[in-house]
């Protein structure tokens, strides 16, 4: 891969990083935690795809059969990869005093989205070249800066409580809302029932900014 085909891979994630990072007007984050949790973010992103490979490969993959597909968006891709972003929160930025407000729950959260589109968006650009995925820079790119955004909002709100129930049941809500988004925008993608239904993916991730946005 050539260095050019990096800067372009990797320019879509670092773009939405720099926009949230400068949406914190008050008291904006030290740039080694973010650069940590963005390094966490691709390093995650490798583990994660070797598990949804080895589900590939014993048949668990896209079928013209409705719920087999559904189970690989929900369970095999978003659920997997979702629980890794969310380990990674929970393990370095969630524990540490500096995350002490809902905006930085969304900005550390963001920087481990960010750092595991970056890196998948990298090996689909060394897998199918860069004229095949480019599209990715307006889909699932912030697609995954969404579910960050949820996940990262309900971290914030799970530290401003010390009741151990009321913590993780915030993280549980954030968790499985990015869960449900992921996996109904894959499965729109990846169905076979209706190529017109592969537009509802489009319409759920930009209906989705636009509510987070107001």
């Amino acid at each position: 891969m050539k260095i050019l085909e990096l800067l372009i891979a990797s320019l879509p994630s670092l773009l939405l990083v720099g926009f949230i990072y400068l949406q914190d007007k008050y008291e904006r984050e030290k740039p080694i935690p973010l650069a940590i949790c963005f390094l966490l973010g691709a390093v995650i992103t490798l583990p994660a795809r070797w598990l949804e490979e080895q589900a590939y490969y014993i048949g668990w993959r896209e079928s013209d059969h409705f719920w087999i597909t559904a189970s690989v968006a929900f369970i095999v891709v978003a659920f997997n990869e979702e629980l890794f972003k969310l380990g990674a929160l929970v393990v370095y930025p969630f524990r540490q005093r500096f995350l002490n407000e809902p905006f930085d729950g969304i900005v550390y959260a963001m920087m481990i989205g960010m750092g595991f589109a970056t890196v998948e968006n990298i090996i689909y650009v060394y897998q199918y070249g860069l004229a095949e995925t480019w599209g990715r820079a307006f889909t699932a790119v912030p697609s995954h800066g969404v579910y960050a955004i949820l996940v990262g909002y309900f971290a914030g709100m799970a530290k401003l409580t010390n009741h151990p129930t009321q913590r993780w049941w915030s993280l549980g809500k954030g968790f499985l809302l990015a869960v449900l988004l992921h996996g109904a925008y894959d499965l729109f993608l990846i169905q076979e029932e209706a190529e017109w239904l592969m537009l509802l993916s489009i319409v759920l991730l930009y209906g989705s900014i636009f509510l987070l946005g107001k």
